[in-house]
């Protein structure tokens, strides 16, 4: 910028020299044929400073090279003798701003040529003889046109030196923050054994009904593991060293990831509204981790700066040349940011409190990390915000489209009219009841179906004797109130549902349904569909959980603990397990045994798991066996999976392990070992 600053700066300079010339060159009758050549020349320069071709180095040049010529041209003429310190004086000046030392030499060099020169039209009428002003005057203009020249040359020294050192300063910034990148980087990476040791343990000890403080311990685990995520992201952020990974997903995972996330917040005094676009496509294709991690980012955020009130997230998408432009919504009526924190957030480690006894938790990485993940999918993010007036992020992202069937829809065979019944009064902050209108509206729009709200029995009474009401969808304060009234119409033709906190049951003998809060449109409209006979209204991608009877593994981990925490993990899929501690061990026993699948550390002493992977694989051959190999490895930097399976790898699971990752990994790799239990999973 500064460059650019001072080039055009010193062409409207010359630009104005130009215009100089001409109009002293037609007063004084001067080379007639010079301004308009002076003229092409400076429009010339101003094509080549638009263009910004050729390279700055060589613009600067031609501007030079153009002033020396002008100058050149008004000194050589007889009635120029003091004109040539002043143009040369203001030519060194003005280009002092380029830093360049051999252009002020070029031009004290031409000021002594042109000043012999002129001293010769003087000596011929003998007339710097006869005037000792004259001489003086000559003389005062040489000591000043040469302090002029040192002083141009210690501005450009000095400047240089100040550049250098800015230079200097920034790549020790630069390198401290790679190195302090570095450490974190493996720091979360030697973080992640201990972890995934403690999150198996503290399901073995669940198992093993242990008490309440083992649900402790696994909570404080998946905390930790979280962190240890947020710091990885981070310095991949930093680095804008972020590798996408794209496979096909449901869309209803990304609603299910934020109602399972703020179940287990478990936070009474908010409200969630989720207001899912029912024409958002059945199937898309994108880096589904990344985008679980936007949404627990944005999430936890907002819970954790509300503290009244609720939060309204909304998913939707635009139709685009590629596929979609998914839409992420996230409002909460929280403390909210001023101006200046909004600028702030997309530079990392924003904070709204950070004193030490701050109330709020987390690290401070949320935001930036959403930043950073969205522009590398090519998106963008907007975040609306106004202190005590709550934040509004959205977030926009560009994702392909596998399946473009809508995600919700009516079954051709519903008929009737849906009611709504809550009391806008019952929430503190008002603003908790327009999410929940914006969420109905949207519904019933996108399903296409008539929807009625009541607030009181006596408007419930009212539509009913005009419409031909065949649901009630309700909360669970309304339904406490009357609680013998609609159990008693429960039990007729009309379908009642209930949206209500964890563990509510309602009374003995009522055909009531109950909805688990949040409330969202998956259940709604699986309830629309299917009335009483719905089952599984809680999550949207409710699936079989598979189990792999009789898969015989062989579970590769330097670190014992890690070996237990597999082991009872895949005992639970009635997989048959045996352990080896080392490659070598793991190549030993693979030669001698008959093993369905491999699970593979990757960082081990001696051997590390790509070495013993190649092996296993070449013994298999050598044995006309089928080696199938998965990495289970704490190195989960982005591109690993793609890293390991550019290896040979046929799989990669990250640690901590996560059982859907575990299960999608293994039904790609053995899809004819699966048996389905028919037990549910979200």
């Amino acid at each position: 910028m500064r460059e650019r600053k001072n080039e055009n700066f010193i062409l409207l300079l010359l630009t104005a020299a130009c215009i100089g010339i001409t109009i002293v060159s037609i007063f004084l009758h001067w080379e007639f044929w010079v301004p308009p050549l002076a003229i092409v020349a400076i429009i010339y320069l101003w094509v080549v400073n638009i263009r910004e071709k050729p390279d700055y180095k060589t613009r600067t040049a031609l501007y030079f090279i153009y002033a020396v010529l002008a100058i050149f041209f008004h000194g050589i003429h007889a009635t120029s003798i003091f004109d040539i310190f002043v143009l040369v004086s203001f030519g060194m000046v003005s280009f002092s701003f380029f830093d360049r030392k051999i252009m002020m030499d070029v031009f004290i060099s031409e000021y002594v040529v042109l000043l012999f020169i002129q001293l010769l039209y003087i000596q011929e009428d003998g007339f710097l003889s006869n005037n000792p002003l004259y001489v003086s005057r000559l003389v005062l203009h040489v000591l000043l046109c040469l302090f002029i020249y040192m002083l141009c040359n210690k501005i450009i020294s000095d400047r240089v030196e100040a550049i250098e050192a800015r230079k200097r300063m920034e790549e020790r910034i630069e390198f401290n923050d790679a190195d302090m990148e570095d450490f974190l980087s493996n720091i979360s990476h030697e973080l992640r054994t201990p972890v995934n040791v403690v999150n198996g343990m503290s399901d073995l000890m669940i198992k093993r009904r242990a008490g309440d403080e083992a649900y402790s311990i696994k909570d404080a685990g998946i905390r930790l593991a979280f962190q240890i995520e947020d710091i990885s992201d981070y310095t991949e952020c930093k680095r804008n060293s972020i590798l996408l990974e794209e496979e096909d997903y449901m869309s209803t995972s990304l609603i299910n990831d934020v109602v399972t996330s703020f179940r287990m917040i478990d936070n009474n005094d908010l409200e969630l509204v989720v207001d899912m676009s029912p024409s958002v496509p059945t199937m898309l294709k994108g880096d589904i981790k990344k985008l679980h991690k936007i949404f627990r980012h944005l999430l936890e955020n907002a819970v954790k700066f509300t503290k009244y009130g609720g939060i309204y997230v909304k998913l939707s998408s635009e139709k685009t040349d590629y596929g979609v432009n998914l839409v992420i919504e996230m409002e909460d009526t929280g403390v909210g940011m001023g101006q200046s924190d909004i600028e702030s957030v997309s530079e990392g480690l924003y904070q709204v409190n950070k004193r030490r006894n701050r109330s709020s938790g987390g690290i401070g990485l949320g935001l930036f990390i959403v930043y950073g993940f969205a522009h590398r999918m090519g998106g963008f993010v907007k975040i609306e915000s106004e202190k005590r007036t709550g934040t509004m992020v959205r977030v926009t992202l560009p994702q392909k489209v596998s399946d473009e069937t809508p995600c919700l829809a009516l079954s051709k065979d519903f008929k009737g009219d849906i009611l709504f019944h809550v009391r806008s009064d019952k929430y503190q902050v008002p603003r908790v009841r327009d999410f929940y209108r914006y969420m109905a509206t949207n519904l019933a729009s996108g399903i296409r179906v008539p929807l009625y709200s009541s607030e009181t029995i006596k408007d419930l009474e009212r539509l009913r004797d005009k419409l031909n009401v065949t649901f009630i969808f309700m909360g669970q304060e309304e339904y406490e109130e009357n609680a013998a009234y609609f159990d008693e119409l429960s039990k007729g033709d009309i379908v009642i549902a209930v949206s209500a906190h964890s563990g509510f049951k309602p009374n003995p003998g009522s055909r009531v349904m109950v909805m688990p809060k949040p409330l969202y449109a998956y259940p709604v409209v699986k309830i629309l569909n299917e009335g009483r006979d719905a089952k599984n209204i809680e999550y949207a991608d409710s699936v079989e959980k598979p189990v792999f009877k009789g898969v015989k593994a062989l579970i590769v981990d330097d670190e014992p603990m890690n070996l237990v925490v597999a082991s009872s993990l895949f005992s639970d899929y009635e997989m048959i397990t045996e352990t080896a501690n080392s490659g070598k061990e793991a190549i030993k026993k693979y030669r001698a045994g008959d093993y369905d699948v491999v699970f593979m550390d990757h960082m081990m002493p001696e051997m590390d798991g790509v070495e013993a992977m190649k092996l296993i694989k070449e013994a298999a051959v050598e044995m006309n066996r089928k080696a199938i190999v998965i990495a289970l490895t704490a190195n989960v930097v982005s591109g690993a999976r793609e890293m390991f399976v550019r290896e040979g790898f046929d799989g990669f699971i990250a640690k901590p392990i996560y059982t859907p990752d575990f299960e999608r990994v293994m039904l790609q790799v053995l899809p004819e070992k699966n048996e389905l239990t028919g037990g549910e999973q979200a």
